[in-house]
C-alpha cells in the first residue's frame, strides 16, 4: 500500500485528492497538514469524507512526512519551494499541483508570478506531468510539476496537430473558459454565486500566468516535431490566449483555433490515431460538441475536431474537469506512473451526472 502525504489539504484541489485517494485501491493518506486548521478532523471541514477519512490536520512536518511514498503539493503557489528539497533529500516522491516547477525559465516565473522562486536548483529536475507527452519521463521521476487546467486542456487539443506539423505556428488562438472553482476556495466576491451566476466574461485577455506555460509545453512539442528532423525548422509558436469565467462549479471548456498547412491531413483520422490508446483521452465522433457535464468529476479529457466546409481552419473542443484531469486527478494518473501501477486506479469512476 502506497503511503500519501498531503500539504496543503484545504482548498479544492486538496478536497478533491482526498475523495480520489478515499477510493484508491492501492494508495492510503497517511498525512494532511494545514497551518490553519491544525488539530482539526479532516471530517469537521469537509463532511463529505465523514467516516471516509479519519484523520486530522497536522502542521506541515518534513519527518513526518518523509514516512510516506509521495506526497502531493495542494498549496499556493511558493509554499511548495520552500520544502520539497528537504523531502526529496529523504526519498519521497513528490508531486506539487501548484505552478512552482511549471516553468523552466525562473525569471519568467518570477515576472508572471510575482516573487522570487525559492528552489530555482529543483527546476531542471521537474518533469511536467502531462502523461499523454511525457510518461516515460514520469516514470523515472521524482518531481512532478503537475500541469494547469487551462494549459492541460490547451495542450491535448493541440498536440496531435502539433505532432504531425501540419499547423501554422504564428497564428493559434485558444479561448478557454472555466467554472469558479478554478479560483480556489477563498472568499472573494468575484466567486460569489450572486455575482457569477447568469452571467459570462472573458478575463485577463492582455495575459494570464497560464500562457507562459502553454507557450513552454507547444514549444516543445514542435521542437519535437520540427527540430529534430530540421536544425533550421521555426517552432516558434505565437499563441492568443484568453480566459473566460463560466458560471458553473467545475468545468473547463477550451476552443482552439488553428490553420492547416498541409490539407490533404484528415484531422478526425489524426486525433483519433493520436490519442488511440490514452486512457483518459475521448475523441469524440467528427461532428460532435463535448459538454463539461460529461467529464464532471472523471479523469476523462473529451475532445472534438472541426474541420469547417472541408477548408483550413481547425477547431478543436476539448472539456475536461478542472480539478480532476486538470489537477488532482491528473497527479494521482502520474502517482500511478511512478509507482507502476495500473494508469487508471482510482480513477476509473464516469462522470457525475447531473
Amino acid at each position: 500500500m502506497i503511503k500519501v502525504g498531503i500539504v496543503g489539504a484545504t482548498g479544492y484541489t486538496g478536497a478533491e485528492l482526498l475523495r480520489l485517494l478515499a477510493m484508491h485501491p492501492e494508495a492510503q493518506v497517511t498525512v494532511i497538514t494545514s497551518r490553519s486548521e491544525q488539530g482539526k478532523p479532516v471530517s469537521d471541514l469537509y463532511p463529505s469524507l465523514r467516516g471516509i477519512i479519519d484523520l486530522t490536520f497536522s502542521l506541515p512536518d518534513v519527518d513526518l512526512l518523509a514516512q510516506c511514498d509521495v506526497v502531493f503539493f495542494a498549496t499556493p503557489h511558493g509554499v511548495a519551494q520552500g520544502m520539497v528539497a528537504s523531502i526529496l533529500e529523504r526519498g519521497v516522491k513528490v508531486i506539487d499541483l501548484s505552478a512552482d516547477f511549471r516553468i523552466r525559465d525562473v525569471a519568467t516565473w518570477e515576472s508572471w508570478y510575482g516573487q522570487t522562486h525559492g528552489a530555482p536548483e529543483l527546476i531542471p529536475q521537474a518533469v511536467y506531468g502531462l502523461p499523454e507527452l511525457n510518461r516515460e519521463a514520469i516514470a523515472s521521476a521524482s518531481l512532478i510539476a503537475c500541469p494547469g487546467c487551462y494549459p492541460t486542456s490547451v495542450q491535448l487539443g493541440f498536440l496531435p496537430l502539433m505532432e504531425a506539423s501540419c499547423i501554422d505556428l504564428n497564428d493559434l488562438i485558444a479561448n478557454s473558459a472555466s467554472g469558479v472553482s478554478g479560483a480556489g476556495r477563498q472568499a472573494s466576491i468575484g466567486a460569489l454565486h450572486a455575482e457569477v451566476s447568469d452571467s459570462f466574461k472573458a478575463y485577463a485577455a492582455s495575459g494570464h500566468r497560464h500562457l507562459p506555460e502553454i507557450v513552454q509545453g507547444l514549444n516543445d512539442m514542435a521542437v519535437s516535431a520540427n527540430g529534430q528532423a530540421n536544425g533550421q525548422a521555426d517552432t516558434s509558436v505565437n499563441l492568443t490566449f484568453v480566459p473566460h469565467l463560466l458560471p458553473i462549479n467545475r468545468g473547463i471548456h477550451s476552443t482552439l483555433y488553428a490553420n492547416l498547412t498541409d490539407l490533404t491531413v484528415d484531422v478526425q483520422e489524426l486525433f483519433e490515431a493520436r490519442y488511440a490508446d490514452e486512457p483518459f483521452v475521448d475523441v469524440l465522433p467528427a461532428g460532435s460538441h463535448p459538454q463539461t457535464n460529461s467529464v464532471r468529476g472523471s479523469n476523462m479529457c473529451r475532445i472534438a475536431v472541426h474541420r469547417p466546409n472541408g477548408g483550413a481552419k481547425v477547431i478543436v473542443l476539448v472539456v475536461e474537469d478542472n480539478l480532476t484531469k486538470g489537477a488532482s486527478g491528473q497527479g494521482i494518473q502520474c502517482m500511478n506512473i511512478i509507482c507502476g501501477l495500473a494508469e487508471n486506479a482510482g480513477l476509473a469512476a464516469p462522470a457525475l451526472l447531473p
